[in-house]
């Protein structure tokens, strides 16, 4: 089967405590499409951020001592920084312009992945409102990979996307922060290649290739598709969770 992607449009303005589970299969029939068993549903961060109530006004944040220190290093907002640590273990880097740190979620990001676009919250322009990343991503994913199942009698899988940066490469990629129902990591150790010889140590991060694939239908700007749905999916879909697609520290070169 053809691994398709389908980017649903119909997609509303999303705000907090918004049912995403009704509104993703509500835009499954103008865009043709009708759930099938191994199905696969991709969640921008910023919808699932916003519907559990992760928008953050700066003009109610007082930055401590450290963030006023960092802010002068970085020349970003310390409002900013001040959340950046807060939903931090530690920081890794900073320059002008720059603050990379380990996300209390386990991995590597830019800025604790708080993001300003698509963003808009009530009352004045005082009011400054930046996004943060889901509390648990992953409980995000099987929450409403659970209601979805609920309601259409479908065995799918859930995963939510976000654009991430790379140790290796320039340029953002959509990245897999949280899942359920999809398997992060395919081991095809012992896989036989075209000449008989078998794979040693081949660990393939399927969901963060469809991620990045989902990513490129969504669009990063104004396309307002921020749901992708999957089908074809070239792998029997299991549990999983984002601590097995994270590098152990110890094993990370760039850490």
């Amino acid at each position: 089967m053809p691994l398709t992607l389908t980017a649903l449009k119909g997609i509303p303005m999303i705000a907090m405590g918004d049912d995403l589970a009704a509104i993703v299969l509500s835009a499954l029939a103008p865009n043709n499409i009708e759930l099938q068993n191994g199905d696969i549903l991709v969640l921008g961060q910023k919808i699932v951020s916003k519907a559990e109530g992760r928008m953050v006004n700066l003009a109610e944040i007082k930055p401590g001592a450290r963030a006023r220190q960092i802010s002068q290093d970085t020349e970003k907002d310390p409002r900013l920084i001040e959340l950046i640590l807060k939903e931090s273990t530690r920081v890794l880097r900073t320059r002008p312009g720059t603050i990379i740190v380990e996300h209390r979620l386990g991995f590597i990001c830019a800025n604790a992945g708080i993001d300003h676009s698509n963003v808009a919250g009530p009352g004045s322009k005082l009011q400054e409102y930046v996004l943060l990343l889901p509390s648990d991503p992953d409980r995000s994913a099987a929450q409403i990979r659970s209601e979805l199942e609920l309601r259409s009698g479908r065995r799918l899988g859930v995963m939510i996307n976000d654009s991430h940066g790379r140790a290796w490469r320039l340029g953002t990629v959509g990245t897999c922060i949280g899942l359920s129902g999809v398997p992060p990591l395919v081991d095809e150790h012992g896989w036989m290649d075209l000449f008989g010889y078998k794979l040693q140590s081949t660990v393939v991060g399927v969901a963060d290739e469809l991620a990045a694939a989902a990513s490129l239908v969504m669009g990063q700007a104004a396309e307002a598709t921020p749901v992708v749905h999957a089908r074809g999916f070239p792998y029997p879909l299991r549990n999983g969770s984002l601590p097995e697609l994270l590098r152990p520290a110890d094993h990370d070169l760039f850490r």
